[in-house]
């Protein structure tokens, strides 16, 4: 099966109420499918298998959502909404901000537009041709433009824009149609701010870039008031239609008002009260759900309908669980044609020079393991696929190593001057307790000056028994 073979679904945000939600499943089983598929933008796809548009046109008429049967013409815009509240957060930004933004986008986008929180790490920022990034300023946003993937780096506009003149920005630009005419950035960015003038302010402080650490985004954790969140992931990528239905129905009954989706191809349920977890427990039970995967199978991205790249991730991830390595921090995906990197590793297929050549294979790696960055090194090249293994953990060395050097003030990056490690702290994302590398975990029988990265795998907070991966670094 293609894409062109599927009904893409655009939901704006990644948001999107379970009422909704729940129409457009029941709209995927009347017309065949008997799951969907989730999107790296957000947006959820299903096999059209009875080719009845009617029920299509009246079906997402009546929620206010647009599709395409297309292929790629049009393209959802991702946002880091899914985020809030289950990671952290510019001190600004809340849920009325992100709504109130999307809905002033009015028409269908070509281009690809990302709206995002430059704090949180569970939505990519640079993935769109029109990024906006959030600033240290209330509701004033970075402009980052990328036409083209195999540009090294994204263009950043001089100004600050307002965030209810976001939409303005990004409408100009696809009038202009950067993609078929070629202009200088500057030239275009001067162009639109002459036409619509927006509300700016001059960037005076380059955007700081966190810390990039892999996302998590699986199985019941607790927030802030006591509520929890819930993440589901399917290894496949075929959530059940049956299950989707139950899933919207305990949201509707238990008043959860929003769904979100993630870039991950997951579902975030957020705002569980306590007296409702048993019932999320009792579904998750009954259909067989799986929500306690290992960092090495979780922190992947694959493109849609691609067996080859899954044959690939499901070998390596076998090869790797053998060898008992940790994979925590980084992220990979395989990329087995053009499409946009948001990993801090990538394994590329390689081009062949003859056709009967066997299959080799590239790895990159983000610079600093930050995707944020936006700059890929090769790590090796045309390789075959039984030394992919050996060379990922040569790779995972090298970025714990790095994580671990620190240097002090004054010092070079290896100039004659010595570095040191230094201690590191890191802190539980659902209740917020401390796990300080000077001073380990004695209760968990941790030694002090454990680093953080060479905990086991089933290391559990001591507080609220939340897996390590819920764990994020922060400035001591």
């Amino acid at each position: 099966m293609q894409k062109a073979d599927l009904v893409r679904v655009f939901v704006k945000g990644g948001i999107i109420s379970p009422g909704d939600f729940l129409k457009m499943i029941q709209t995927a089983s009347e017309l065949g499918a008997s799951y969907i598929h989730l999107g790296s933008r957000q947006d959820v796809l299903f096999p059209l298998k009875n080719k009845n548009l009617e029920t299509l046109a009246n079906t997402f008429e009546a929620i206010d959502t647009e599709y395409d049967t297309d292929g790629e013409e049009y393209q959802n815009i991702v946002s880091s909404y899914p985020a809030l509240d289950i990671m952290p957060t510019t001190h600004w930004l809340a849920s009325h901000t992100y709504h109130y933004i999307l809905d002033t986008f009015d028409y269908r986008p070509k281009l690809k537009i990302n709206i995002t929180d430059p704090v949180q790490n569970l939505v990519p920022l640079f993935t769109g041709n029109i990024n906006f990034v959030a600033s240290s300023i209330d509701n004033y946003w970075y402009l980052y433009l990328r036409f083209s993937e195999i540009e090294p780096k994204p263009w950043c506009a001089p100004d600050l824009i307002y965030g209810y003149d976001l939409a303005k920005i990004a409408k100009a630009i696809e009038e202009i149609n950067p993609v078929k005419n070629k202009r200088k950035y500057e030239e275009l960015y001067l162009e639109v701010k002459g036409t619509i003038s927006p509300n700016f302010q001059k960037v005076v402080q380059e955007l700081d870039y966190p810390e990039a650490t892999t996302p998590y985004y699986e199985g019941m954790n607790r927030i802030v008031g006591g509520k929890y969140w819930l993440g589901l992931y399917w290894r496949n990528n075929k959530f059940s239609i049956n299950f989707l239905k139950a899933l919207c129905q305990l949201c509707l009954d238990t008043t959860i008002g929003k769904v979100c989706l993630s870039p991950w191809k997951s579902i975030i349920v957020k705002g569980i009260a306590e007296k409702d977890r048993l019932s999320w427990e009792k579904l998750l039970g009954k259909f067989g759900i799986n929500i306690r995967h290992s960092s090495l199978e979780l922190n992947w991205h694959l493109p849609v309908l691609d067996e080859e790249a899954l044959e690939i991730k499901n070998y390596l991830v076998r090869a790797l669980d053998k060898q008992d390595i940790s994979t925590y921090g980084l992220s990979f995906s395989i990329k087995t044609k053009h499409m946009a990197l948001f990993t801090s590793v990538a394994i590329e297929k390689a081009t062949k020079s003859k056709e009967n050549d066997p299959d080799t294979f590239n790895i990159l790696y983000s610079k600093d393991f930050n995707p944020n960055l936006s700059e890929y090194f090769y790590f090796v090249k045309n390789v075959p696929i039984e030394t992919l293994p050996p060379l990922l953990i040569e790779l995972s060395y090298k970025y714990y190593d790095q994580l671990e050097v620190r240097k002090p003030p004054g010092s070079s990056d290896g100039s004659g001057e010595t570095m040191r490690k230094q201690p590191r702290l890191y802190q539980c994302a659902s209740c917020q307790t401390i796990y300080d590398e000077k001073y380990g975990d004695p209760a968990s029988d941790v030694l002090s000056g454990t680093s953080f990265m060479k905990l086991p795998d089933s290391y559990l907070c001591p507080i609220c028994e939340s897996p390590k991966s819920a764990f994020k670094s922060i400035v001591r």
